[in-house]
């Protein structure tokens, strides 16, 4: 099938092609197109052109163009999806979950509005806090989820009366690019666009004028890079960045409960999650147990092709992340750690088998870095503070999770934990109407809820004297 970009209302070819890689089997499947500077500029033009018209269209004129295009992106869920699946490598169940949930994002955001709010009023005065679209925003997406993460961004931006340009990955550029398409047929021109790039493209967007708000979610040192960007013009910025998430085990919990809530939370999506947990404190009395629970569920994953239903773990996706993940297994390996299973490379593509690690030093690089990748540490402790002071002692806060049989001494361990989410007894529950954000250095801003909504707006205060 043949992909184009979607500028001013046009689709189009890029002015050359990209190699899209399936990291099944580390060999090119599809070309994509590549946008030029020239169509950048061209898409940051029409988006500026567009924006005035579009905010004017209010709440009510806008939520239909959102329906719209959620419908359309329903019609079209298995053909996304099997994109999807193929670019980025994951079992087909979940490129389906994963455009589910995209769709219902945009179908949420549709029907939300922030409504002007009075501060005081009174004979004399009239103050009210005011909200109104900060103009073009550019939203540059990962590769592991491309399309929950753009649905974050694009639901709440144009619903508040914004327009976007999407950027995706170079290495996960098409399922985006079937939005354009889709998009084509229900929004006026320059409202959404998307650019197909090979990562070069980014400093012109980020630095460009007439951009008003960067939306990015990657890694933390290009947030840094994008943030330096963005300092020129003072633009209004996104950052969802890097996490190193722990997941406390409590004295009381039931092993083998605990083992099949962290192996999903560690290993979804092969490891490549943001919010996957990244490392593990155990009691020391616990250690050897989960280990050897965790690692049943390690070896009985079937690694293969997304498309055939009965795999359940793909590959990395990209050649870069796979050869990052090989240098963190040799690191575990020279500093001490014992495999109970796992971190081989295998078959064709970029597949690793999924690795369960003990009896590293806390300082160890697997411990301390993010991985991204499935390969998870489990350390011990001998007393909760330890493992809190471990948890804490991270340049990351994006999230965390807490296993316990006492929900109620859970929360109170919770409580002390220093990130922007923090779970008990549960993973990746992440309702539309609340807001997430990340700690220290994962990231600056919020998404979704009212919140996140808030993020692509300015603040305006209205302030009137009615009497003398």
């Amino acid at each position: 099938m043949i992909h184009r970009l979607l500028i001013d209302g046009r689709l189009v070819d890029g002015t050359s092609t990209l190699d899209v890689i399936d990291p099944t089997t580390g060999e090119p499947f599809v070309k994509a197109p590549r946008a030029s500077v020239q169509q950048a500029e061209q898409a940051i033009a029409a988006a500026k052109r567009a924006q005035l018209g579009w905010a004017a269209l209010g709440y009510d004129g806008r939520r239909p163009y959102l329906e719209r295009f959620a419908d359309a992106m329903t019609a079209n869920l298995d053909r996304i999806a099997e994109t999807l699946t193929r670019e980025r490598g994951g079992p087909i169940a979940d490129c389906r979950f994963e455009v589910g949930r995209a769709t219902d994002a945009i179908r949420h955001f549709a029907g939300q509005r922030i409504e002007d709010r009075v501060i005081r009023r009174n004979a004399q005065e009239l103050i009210v806090e005011q909200r109104y679209a900060q103009g073009v925003v550019v939203a540059i997406m990962p590769w592991n989820r491309p399309m929950t993460l753009l649905s974050f961004k694009l639901g709440p931006a144009l619903i508040t009366g914004n327009t976007v340009i999407a950027k995706p990955a170079p290495s996960t550029p098409l399922s985006t690019l079937i939005l354009g398409e889709l998009a084509a047929d229900i929004f006026p021109a320059g409202v959404f666009q998307t650019l197909a790039d090979a990562n070069d493209l980014g400093p012109l967007l980020t630095s460009h004028p007439d951009i008003a708000h960067v939306s990015f979610t990657g890694s933390t040192p290009t947030g840094k890079k994008v943030l330096d960007s963005a300092a020129e013009t003072l633009k209004r910025f996104t950052l969802e960045l890097g996490g190193n998430d722990a997941a406390i085990v409590l004295d009381d919990v039931d092993i083998e409960w605990a083992a099949d809530k962290i192996y999903a939370a560690a290993f979804i999506n092969a490891g490549q999650v943001c919010y996957a947990t990244k490392r593990v404190y155990a009691p020391a009395s616990h250690v050897e147990e989960l280990a050897a629970a965790l690692a049943r569920r390690a070896r009985a994953a079937v690694l293969g092709d997304g498309l055939d239903p009965t795999t359940t773990m793909g590959p990395l996706q990209n050649r870069m992340q796979y050869e990052k993940v090989l240098g963190f297994i040799a690191s575990a390996h020279a500093e001490g750690g014992t495999f109970v299973t796992g971190g081989q490379p295998t078959g064709d593509g970029y597949f690793i088998t999924p690795a369960i690690v003990t009896g590293l030093p806390n300082d160890a690089r697997l411990v301390r870095e993010e991985q991204f990748g499935p390969i998870l540490p489990i350390q011990s402790y001998d007393h909760v503070d330890e493992a809190i002071a471990e948890t804490n002692a991270s340049e990351f806060g994006l999230g965390g999770t807490i296993w316990t049989g006492d929900v109620e001494r859970g929360i109170q361990v919770a409580g002390r934990i220093e990130t922007g989410t923090i779970w008990v007894n549960q993973h990746m529950a992440l309702p539309l109407d609340v807001p997430f954000g990340g700690a220290k250095e994962s990231g600056i801003g919020l998404q979704n809820g009212v919140e996140g909504m808030e993020d692509f707006t300015q603040l305006r205060i209205l302030n009137a004297k009615l009497a003398a």
